[in-house]
């Protein structure tokens, strides 16, 4: 099957989803027809803070398995998104070594494209999957999606940088604890590990 190029065009809130975000990809030439993809919190925070190049104190997970990569001398060349089954996206890494050696590795959608961003590797799919999800950017109201996208995109983006810069050295210690619990239920783990890194603090 020949593979289609996407590109990253923007993360905006779920619509169908609380806490959840809409990916955007973008088909390159062609039809240039849109895959949206549901992810969660993290990973769009993941994905936005990469290509905002937004400063983080400590590196992310993603951040860890590129530093990890370019150690052990090898990268990404490129995420291909597979198959599309009930409602779920698969991807896979296509690994290769200092020997050329390759190696496909499993992973999800939203791990893959943050991993990809941060590699700067090409992004890619099939027809199937573009056929069954894609939505054309023809469509009446694609306009204004797509505006609604780039300001919900911009305000996403706004709170990733302002959560990088949180101070949280004038909340109490009872308020932080209990902050800390709903993070971590709420899955927020960026934020959790900034909350625990305040609690540490105090320790010392």
């Amino acid at each position: 099957m020949n593979k289609i190029q996407l590109e990253v065009i923007g993360l905006s809130y779920s619509q169908s989803q609380t806490g959840a975000f809409a990916l955007v990809l973008s088909e390159i030439g062609g039809a240039s027809r849109r895959l949206p993809i549901i992810i969660g919190a993290f990973e769009a925070q993941a994905i936005s803070i990469e290509l905002e190049k937004i400063p983080v104190s400590r590196p992310l997970t993603h951040d860890l398995f590129k530093k990890m990569a370019d150690a052990f001398h090898f990268t990404i060349r490129e995420v291909i998104i597979y198959n599309l089954m009930e409602g779920i996206f698969y991807a896979k890494l296509i690994c290769v070594d200092h020997l050329h050696n390759e190696v496909e590795v499993d992973c999800r959608t939203s791990d893959g494209i943050a991993i990809a961003v941060r590699f700067n590797c090409p992004i890619y799919t099939y027809e199937f999957i573009l056929a069954s999800a894609g939505i054309s950017i023809n469509s009446p109201s694609a306009a204004e999606a797509e505006n609604d996208m780039a300001e919900e995109a911009a305000e996403f983006v706004n709170e990733a940088q302002q959560m990088m810069k949180r101070d949280f050295s004038s909340i109490p210690q009872t308020e932080l604890e209990k902050m800390l619990s709903n993070a971590i239920e709420n899955e927020e783990y960026e934020l959790a590990s900034q909350i625990r890194d305040e609690l540490e603090r105090r320790k010392s």
